[in-house]
């Protein structure tokens, strides 16, 4: 009873009716159960609907992918191929989810109308066997329809069965929605990949990526691949080394950006580069971190700042259209000083309020000590308007202090306005009623409000109420379920690093001081502005970039800054130093960051869910089991030795 299948190529088989496996030892899990009922007889047959070009091919072993089959396919003789999902056993009748990257297809085995040995395996089967099938599509009767799925309203009654690989019990559901830790679920990433949320995660990663390429193709742009191995240069963060078999004591560093080899390809005339570049950095790792990741790297010649955002505005345009979404363009373009002065950081999620706003004026001769010694000493006290939150309990207002305290603050003062007209608080007492008055109007205080405050230097104060503001919207259940993407731009040059005891670049080393702080350089480094914009979507940075020093000269003046002698310079950037000699253009770029930007316009709060093999939150690899210790004989070859 056996029929060729619909390829111009027979397929390869590891198993069939004849020679089938034996079942794994393991029982399948419970799976739920899926709305199904003894099969009709089979209409006539029909024309076979084109099969998915995305899938479909003359080498393939299957006519149609388990995503495709709708109504019009009724009467088709197809192929399928795929793994086996829920199994259902009616009594008679056997029911079995074929699933592939493309979606589900129910498969009917009947008895009546199958050879006894197909039907057996039909017994037998278990989830994640791999099978080839052949069948005819049929409407699910009446009442069985499954709206959910694209597939639902059809189903293949089997003729022939082949299984080309059985499966032991997965170690976990292979479905979406699944509560399984994220350590377990990396163990076995390649199965964790077969669920359609993962897979769906990876497609759309894939389509940002090609939406990305296309975009900057069409605009006239020269994808060119940059080395992996290169030299150590100090660029903020740390180093991966790689030690040289060949150069004994010698060592290659894994690139944290493409940023000075694309300035060298506009000093060779290139004017317009981009690359989808791997990048590494040694540093500690959060959920939007990896220690390796993708990034879109950007450089053009002959532009000015706006030159460079209106093109990513009309690449982003590209990049949500590419996957079915939505934004207003142009983009808003905030300053540096006014995100820090209204949301407390440089990344504002601008879609919704609860903005700080600066009180120190209201409070400067306040009797409370905290405030007004603050302001006298330099600083801020600034406040949030959690509007409507003056329900809330001691308890949950002690929280959103202990947010505060985490975030640098000393504590956080607080004053409930009841919706009876009463003002609560220990500090309230310190209050005129001039002052309180004055705080309302500022603030737009209406009854049922909550107002925290934080006082102390201004770093400080961002720092913790930028905190807090999130926590808020949080607990407040504010609505973000939107994009929303703006550019933070004017960023200052230099910021002042007291830890080390030096100055720093904000983006880095290599971007151009605004030409009217030129003369500020050595007297006043940190009165130096910037060509500086960052790209932020949603309360992340997702691109930062910047105009280039593009006069050697000037470039050894910031490297002094920094705290580079001429010759530290020379030899970590001398080959920069040399070709900015050679009639090097304005020239400036952006990197845009590729996992950041999937994860978020996937609705994920992790990269790790739109990387195919991440690391763990410490840098491990729980599949392949990397980081690993190297054998004696490696380490020689390499002159090393361990300590």
């Amino acid at each position: 009873m056996t029929t060729t299948p619909h390829t111009s190529t027979p397929p390869t088989t590891t198993a069939s009716a004849s020679a089938a496996p034996a079942p794994a030892a393991t029982p399948a899990p419970t799976a739920p159960t899926s709305t199904a009922s003894p099969a009709p007889t089979a209409p006539t047959p029909a024309a076979a609907p084109a099969p998915d070009p995305a899938l479909a091919n003359a080498h393939c072993m299957h006519s149609h992918t388990c995503g495709e089959l709708t109504a019009a396919a009724i009467g088709a003789r197809v192929t399928l191929t795929g793994w086996v999902g829920h199994r259902r056993d009616h009594g008679g009748l056997i029911f079995v989810d074929l699933r592939d990257r493309a979606g589900i297809t129910q498969l009917v085995f009947d008895p009546e109308l199958l050879a006894p040995a197909f039907f057996e395996l039909g017994e037998r089967m278990r989830p994640e066997w791999v099978l080839l099938v052949e069948g005819t599509v049929r409407a699910r009767p009446e009442g069985t329809v499954n709206a959910s799925m694209p597939t639902g309203e059809v189903e293949v009654v089997l003729s022939f069965v082949e299984v080309l690989n059985t499966s032991k019990t997965p170690p976990f559901s292979l479905e979406d929605g699944i509560e399984t830790d994220e350590l377990t679920r990396l163990r076995w990433r390649y199965l964790d990949i077969r669920r359609p949320e993962m897979l769906a995660s990876l497609r759309l990663r894939s389509r940002v990526t090609a939406a990305l390429h296309a975009a900057l193709v069409a605009r006239g742009f020269i994808e060119v691949e940059t080395p992996i191995l290169g030299r150590s240069t100090p660029e903020g963060a740390r180093d991966f080394l790689v030690a040289s078999r060949t150069s004994a004591g010698s060592f290659y560093a894994l690139p944290q950006s493409p940023q000075l080899f694309k300035q060298l390809l506009m000093v060779a005339g290139l004017e317009r580069y981009y690359q989808i570049a791997r990048c590494f950095r040694d540093e500690d790792l959060r959920a939007d971190r990896q220690p390796e990741f993708t990034q879109l790297d950007v450089e053009m010649s002959f532009i000015e700042e706006s030159d460079v955002m209106d093109l990513m505005e009309e690449v982003m345009a590209e990049v949500f259209g590419a996957v079915g979404l939505e934004h207003t363009f142009p983009l808003q373009r905030m300053s540096y000083a006014e995100a820090l002065a209204r949301f407390g950081n440089d990344r504002p999620d601008t879609r919704f309020g609860l903005e700080l706003v600066d009180i120190s004026r209201i409070v400067a001769t306040s009797g409370f000590q905290v405030f007004s010694s603050a302001v006298k000493a330099g600083g801020v006290v600034k406040a949030i308007n959690a509007k409507g939150a003056g329900g809330l309990s001691r308890g949950e207002i002690d929280k959103i202090a202990a947010v505060a305290t985490e975030h640098g603050a000393q504590g956080m003062a607080w004053i409930v306005f009841t919706a009876s007209g009463e003002v609560k608080s220990p500090i309230v007492k310190f209050f005129t009623d001039e002052e309180l008055e004055a705080l309302r109007f500022e603030l737009k205080i209406a009854d049922g409000d909550l107002v925290l405050f934080g006082a102390g230097d201004i770093e400080t104060v961002s720092a913790a109420l930028s905190a807090v503001r999130l926590y808020l919207a949080d607990l407040l259940g504010v609505e973000r379920s939107c994009h929303k993407l703006l550019w933070v731009t004017d960023f200052p040059m230099f910021r002042y690093d007291a830890d080390e005891k030096r100055y720093v670049a904000n983006h880095h080393p290599f971007t151009r001081i605004r030409d009217e702080d030129i003369d500020l350089l050595q007297s006043d480094p940190l009165a130096c502005g910037s060509y500086s914009y960052d790209l932020v979507m949603d309360g992340y940075e997702i691109g930062g970039g910047t105009l280039r020093i593009h006069n050697a000269e000037q470039q050894l003046r910031v490297f002094e800054v920094l705290g580079f002698t001429r010759e530290e310079a020379f030899e970590q950037f001398g080959f920069l130093l040399e070709a900015l000699e050679f009639g090097a253009p304005p020239h400036g770029g952006i990197a845009l960051g590729l996992d950041r930007l999937a994860m978020l316009l996937g609705g994920h709060s992790s990269i790790r869910d739109v990387i195919a093999f991440p690391k763990t939150s410490s840098g491990s690899d729980p599949l392949t089991g990397a980081p690993a210790q190297v054998s004696a004989r490696q380490l020689k070859e390499v002159g090393l030795r361990l300590g």
